[in-house]
């Protein structure tokens, strides 16, 4: 445990553990605590996508995730006795063109895991009370489970501490958004008469929405709308028979469910903050954005604002860049909060439509568009979040672009090395041309030639979370330098 850290991080679910990694694999020193007595035995948020496998990938410990899990290989929507659409991830254009379907409590086994053969120990049992900013520190004052309380002075604060978020409360911040009217049942356990078993299987039926996403090892997560709520009062948990029920009327015959996991009845809530950060407090994941649990996209879109997040915060403590850098982040992420939360409202919306012509209309357009390639490798970029981009960031070039490969501001496909990764610009080009920036910048970039003859007329700077903020030709150094210099302390 550090007394002082530099930085402090409220909350130990998947995306402040995920911030946890990141910052103690950079050496900084950091401090993690969580109210809770221990991390989640449920299986919640349950899908890691591509780009957030990339990501850890990137960050060298992908692969502590994969035995934990089990690859998905597309997604099914069925009226129950035809096929709407169906969505191949194997056309995906990554290292890891699947959906690794992983319940939470195993994501975040493996992440505290991690952590602790970092040297670093979730502090359990300790809840965040209160918090002011004095001068270039953040006072927060903590509350331990024997009653003990405890100021902890820190350099940064980071809230990941969830939908009803300490810090953000702290902040003042307004959860702006609203509360969906409508009640849906969760039923996690074994199922039988459902193929093929590496699918996600939406059944769009005239009652509504049932949607299988498979666990693993004959285990299902069930997912149903009940319709609009009936009262202001939180809908009762399910029962077995109940959940049956549902599995024989809206979905394909003879799927059977024993052994439930989990029950439980829940609201859809659709909030944003509108800043993710004041001074030196700042917010990640759900503490800055809820929304549909439709797409799988809530975790994965936390855990991508921490990895935005770290390598910004590890510059600006080691004095390599200005920490103007930092302004960056919330312009990113939010925007990018703002496509989540507009695009699984989008696809709730049409999964819950009861009027039948309705109905009609829109498994006709569906199955039209999904018809064509095209669509259908755009909505797998989408779910897989391989799509998300930072075309308007103060940290995206406008100085122009070569013809071939990502554009500046768009995810970079190939694996970052070790050494780049969450750590330095990776500047890639003519040998002579990013041997001379890295010469210039010693701390700010890592040179790397290019190999592949479609790239090598071309100079790009990938920031150390895989992003191109740079796109020119050999021509062009001196603009690189312009940029690098604007981001060097």
């Amino acid at each position: 445990m550090t007394a002082n850290p530099t930085v402090f991080i409220a909350g130990a679910g998947p995306v402040g553990l995920t911030l946890a990694n990141e910052l103690a694999r950079h050496g900084v020193p950091i401090r993690i605590v969580d109210k809770a007595a221990e991390r989640t035995d449920k299986s919640k948020a349950l899908v890691l996508w591509s780009r957030t496998l990339e990501l850890f990938d990137d960050a060298g410990y992908a692969g502590k995730f994969l035995p934990a899990g089990m690859v998905a290989h597309g997604a099914q929507i069925s009226t129950g006795n035809e096929v709407v659409a169906r969505v191949s991830f194997d056309m995906l254009d990554s290292r890891y063109p699947y959906a690794l379907m992983i319940p939470q409590s195993e994501s975040e086994r493996v992440l505290e895991e991690q952590l602790a053969a970092r040297g670093v120990t979730v502090e359990r049992l300790v809840e965040l009370t209160g918090f002011a900013e004095k001068g270039d520190k953040v006072e927060a004052t903590i509350k331990k489970a024997n009653g003990e309380a405890e100021t902890v002075s820190a350099d940064w604060l980071i809230g990941c501490d969830g939908a009803h978020s300490a810090v953000r409360h702290g902040l003042g911040f307004a959860f702006e958004g609203s509360t969906q009217q409508s009640d849906w049942i969760l039923a996690d356990g074994y199922l039988s008469g459902l193929e093929p078993k590496d699918r996600i299987h939406i059944f769009w039926h005239r009652e509504g929405i049932l949607a299988f996403f498979p666990i693993g090892s004959e285990r299902w997560r069930v997912v149903a709308d009940l319709g609009m709520a009936t009262s202001e009062t939180r809908h009762p948990d399910p029962t077995l028979a109940e959940v049956q029920a549902l599995l024989t009327l809206r979905g394909s015959p003879g799927i059977t469910m024993s052994d439930p996991v989990w029950l439980t009845a829940f609201r859809i809530n659709e909030r944003k903050v509108k800043d993710y950060r004041k001074g030196r407090i700042f917010l990640a994941g759900d503490a800055a954005h809820i929304h549909s649990p439709a797409g799988g996209q809530g975790m994965n879109t936390g855990m991508q604002d921490v990895f935005n997040l770290a390598w910004k915060l590890k510059m600006v403590i080691a004095g390599t860049a200005k920490p103007s850098l930092l302004d960056s982040y919330s312009v990113e992420r939010s925007a990018v909060g703002e496509t989540v939360l507009r695009n699984a409202g989008r696809m709730t919306d049409a999964a819950i439509l009861r009027n039948p012509i309705a109905q009609g209309l829109r498994n006709t357009v569906v199955k039209f568009a999904t018809g064509f390639p095209i669509l259908q490798h755009a909505i797998a970029d989408q779910l897989s979040e391989l799509s998300i981009a930072y075309p308007s960031s103060p940290l995206t070039a406008k100085n122009g672009h070569v013809a071939n490969g990502p554009k500046p501001g768009m995810r970079w496909p190939d694996r970052l090395s070790g050494d780049a990764a969450g750590r330095t610009f990776t500047a890639l080009g003519p040998k002579a041309v990013v041997t001379a920036l890295a010469q210039k910048f010693p701390k700010l970039v890592m040179p790397v030639s290019a190999d592949d003859p479609a790239h090598a007329s071309a100079l790009r700077l990938i920031r150390p979370d895989g992003y191109v903020g740079f796109v020119g030709t050999a021509k062009d150094q001196i603009h690189a330098e312009a940029y690098l210099a604007e981001i060097s302390s």
